[in-house]
């Protein structure tokens, strides 16, 4: 049986990440990259697709487990009945991006402790068995392209197709093993020093830390913000500077269900909000990163504008099922790659746009190519708006009018309007203007039903979509005004399940896919977002509250949440859950927040440098967008 999303711990270097499970076993690693096929995949099969355990081989009478303070080290100490012993494993940092490493060490607490080591390499998705060598540093695997080496001084032994190996931890003694890839005709590398690297592992990270913006947040609110920063940085891939919305695929949205898919690419979708993430917490190297790898993976004819992109920008990321692996406490089809890529999504240019002019306010580099480009797209978009799209939770079936789509069409000229009006930049801006207005009136009259006094999924629908929750944010509407108040009112009383927010209801709505879901943790994030603009910063912390005790005793977040079952569901960790706790912190902890800012469009600041100007900023008050409403 599969082990609880919840058991699962992430380490990683920012070229991959391993999730490891709370009985010591790594269930799933992707070498050399994120998206590499996996050689660890029992976390959707089954042992026999390939894991690598470290454990006590007696009875395990306790088990707990930590990151190092301000680190993406994890720790995991078991206890039997003769002693205990730790486990921390890591992945070193390293610029080669072809030879990467894995580092488990043992270390004796007190007593002794028997304990047990078991291996099983699979390459090509838990399938393809590797030609095994012994080596007198341990052994040596080898399948087509890919190759690892296992430097241990243990006596290994060949049982079942498995590698395994016994051995004895004292009081002070310590047992260090690495799992070594790089590509099979290049010449395998050592890392002398286990030790030595676990230290300079630690320091890079609580260095990294220390360059954040904590200084206004709660104690209590401390640590789940610093990990969400921390997996988020892990997700990053640093070559490109490329984010991944989570490190697994096919991770079910509902357990036996069929809505599984591929998340090891980088969606344009979280762009905007990853940049208030990342800008608020005091992190202008990444989000510069960020926007640069953006700039580079749409870079082309506006029509071929894709929703997401791998890791280095690659356009095509076709969809297959592996009918090998059983899937996720038999959730099937695991699939691989993501066919939504080839939809169509109005809403990504908005997104875009948004995150480049935000980018703009927060003087990341200058660059006039950005700007053309956005002329660009703007000119395609001036035809494009008015046509079907799959909509921002890329529904397989009919494409519709989504209001969601059409609000960020709206926030795409908008944004073009101020760049006009605040940086001087050149373009047709009265044409902008006309089209802008165009837009709002259209979606004032037919994505809001006047029965519901809500906004609704798409035009002349009855459906509520929890993405309409963003429309005071993104200064669309203040959030005073009594449509947005209904629409609020509206999600509270149609898409919450036991105080979470569905995205939508998959009853209601046909999405093309069928079954059912989760609560999508990052819209409940946006409900208390939306609180916190409405003025009910009482029922937002509240929200709040109960979102953080969802997490992980790691910390981490999943996609979703399933509240009758009581756990989390979806591929984990998810990008998209941190930056939403990211960000409602940040509005929580200030009244000029991530929030106010993308609805005011002042620059996304550090909370220090917030706190001077929370009587309102005088970009805001020179756009006459004070009212966080549309600036016509």
């Amino acid at each position: 049986m599969s082990k609880r999303i919840e058991d699962y711990g992430l380490i990683g270097n920012m070229l991959s990440a391993a999730l490891v499970a709370k009985d010591g076993s790594i269930d799933w690693l992707c070498l050399p990259r994120f998206d590499s096929p996996a050689c660890f995949a029992a976390l959707v099969g089954g042992p026999e697709n390939g894991f690598w355990k470290i454990a006590p081989s007696d009875p395990v009478t306790g088990v707990s487990r930590r990151y190092l303070p301000d680190t993406a080290v994890l720790e995991t100490r078991f206890e039997t009945a003769t002693g205990a012993v730790t486990l921390t494993d890591f992945m070193p940092l390293t610029d080669n991006e072809k030879k990467l490493d894995l580092v488990r060490i043992v270390t004796g607490v007190e007593g002794t402790v028997e304990m047990e080591m078991g291996l099983v390499l699979r390459f090509g998705y838990g399938r393809d068995v590797p030609w095994v060598r012994r080596r007198d540093y341990g052994l040596s695997a080898v399948a087509g392209p890919d190759a690892v080496e296992l430097h241990t001084h243990l006596p290994l032994e060949g049982r079942d197709m498995k590698t395994v190996a016994s051995f004895t931890v004292g009081k002070g003694d310590s047992v260090p093993m690495t799992l070594s890839y790089h590509p099979s005709h290049q010449n395998p590398h050592f890392i002398p020093d286990r030790r030595e690297s676990l230290e300079r592992t630690v320091i890079w990270w609580r260095e990294w830390v220390k360059r954040g913006s904590f200084e206004q947040m709660p104690e209590e609110w401390r640590e789940p913000v610093v990990r969400s920063l921390i997996t988020l940085k892990t997700l990053i891939f640093s070559p490109t500077g490329g984010i991944v919305a989570a490190p697994t695929s096919s991770l079910p949205e509902a357990i036996g269900g069929s809505r599984n898919w591929d998340y090891r690419y980088c969606w344009l979708r979280d762009s905007a909000l990853t940049l208030y993430a990342l800008l608020n917490a005091g992190y202008r190297q990444e989000a510069e990163a960020w926007r640069q790898w953006l700039l580079r993976a749409v870079a082309g004819q506006p029509e071929q504008l894709q929703i997401m992109y791998g890791l280095a920008g690659e356009r095509s990321l076709p969809e297959f099922e592996i009918p090998w692996l059983s899937g996720y406490e038999e959730s099937r089809p695991v699939r691989i790659g993501n066919g939504a890529a080839g939809q169509t999504q109005l809403d990504v240019y908005g997104e875009l746009i948004d995150m480049l002019h935000a980018a703009r306010e927060a003087e990341l580099q200058p660059q006039s190519e950005a700007w053309r480009m956005q002329k660009v797209l703007l000119k395609h978009l001036e035809t494009a708006w008015q046509t079907l799209d799959r909509g921002i939770w890329e529904v397989r079936g009919d494409p519709k009018a989504f209001t969601h789509s059409r609000m960020m069409c709206w926030v795409a000229f908008d944004r073009a309007v101020l760049s006009v009006e605040r940086f001087g930049m050149d373009g047709p801006v009265e044409r902008w203007r006309e089209i802008r207005a165009q837009i709002h009136e259209e979606i004032c009259t037919h994505g809001f039903n006047e029965t519901k006094n809500s906004f609704v999924q798409y035009y002349g629908g009855e459906t509520l979509d929890a993405s309409l929750l963003l429309m005071p944010q993104l200064g669309f509407l203040p959030p005073d005004d009594p449509r947005v108040v209904g629409t609020i009112e509206a999600v509270e009383r149609e898409l919450m399940r036991d105080g979470f927010v569905l995205r939508y209801s998959t009853d209601a709505s046909d999405d093309g896919v069928g079954g059912e879901e989760g609560a999508f943790l990052a819209c409940s994030f946006w409900l208390a977002d939306a609180y916190i603009l409405c003025g009910r910063t009482g029922d937002a912390q509240a929200l709040f509250d109960r979102l953080l005790r969802l997490p992980n005793d790691l910390g981490l977040l999943a996609e979703e949440y399933d509240p009758q079952a009581k756990r989390l569901v979806g591929n984990f960790p998810q990008a998209f859950s941190h930056i939403g706790l990211i960000n409602t912190a940040h509005n929580l902890v200030k009244a000029q927040g991530p929030a106010r800012q993308r609805a005011a469009q002042v620059a996304p600041r550090g909370v220090e440098q917030v706190e001077e100007d929370e009587a309102g900023s005088p970009e805001a008050e020179a756009s006459g967008r004070n009212d966080l409403g549309p600036a016509q």
